[in-house]
């Protein structure tokens, strides 16, 4: 049987070693590597391959001065002192693209008029999504600091203007300072977590 396991070295930089980060290096982050970074999250599973994120990497110091007053005043430094912070998105309107994501069957009619699962497809796939685009960036040599602790409304008004695209969270990306990274938490054990049904 063919291993197709990773190896020691790749589960560190996915898992076992890679960190939330909260400062950075000043290295930027370019266009190619972004667009590498989506090219590889792309391809993680979404039911229906609904693929629901839609993502605003903000850079410029223009778009960070717009974002910086959505921010919890805890998220400010680490978000404008790092070199991209992703908002992730939730597209309500996701199912118009299943005639061309899910052909095979009439996906749009299983979302047209339900709001409620609109919503919830919208938000449990983006989430993935944006979880995959977590796994890319280490994947890809990126630190990441994923964070909640924003205003929504303000974020959709100003980098999501139109009210069908709403911002499930944020994800400075960069090259992280290993001096101002916390100690590292415990995590559940398998006992603690798990059981075999």
């Amino acid at each position: 049987m063919l291993d197709r396991s990773l190896d020691d070295q790749a589960l560190d930089a996915l898992f076992r070693r890679a960190r939330s980060h909260n400062g950075w290096l000043d290295q930027p982050v370019t266009d190619d590597t972004l667009r590498r970074l989506y090219d590889l999250m792309k391809w993680g599973p979404t039911s229906a391959n609904s693929c629901p994120a839609r993502l605003v990497f903000v850079r410029s110091a223009e778009a960070k001065a717009k974002l910086k007053p959505c921010l919890d005043a805890g998220n400010v430094d680490k978000s404008m002192s790092a070199p991209v912070v992703a908002i992730i998105g939730m597209d309500l309107d996701f199912h118009d693209q299943l005639p061309k994501l899910f052909p095979h069957t009439d996906a749009r009619a299983w979302f047209e008029g339900k709001p409620d699962k609109i919503h919830t497809t919208a938000f449990r796939n983006s989430s993935l999504q944006g979880a995959y685009l977590i796994m890319a960036a280490r994947s890809l040599g990126l630190d990441c600091g994923p964070m909640s602790g924003f205003n929504a409304k303000m974020i959709e008004e100003v980098f999501f203007p139109g009210g069908r695209i709403k911002a499930n969270f944020i994800c400075a990306l960069g090259y992280g300072d290993e001096s101002k990274v916390y100690p590292r938490h415990p995590r559940l054990s398998f006992d603690e977590a798990c059981r075999l049904a």
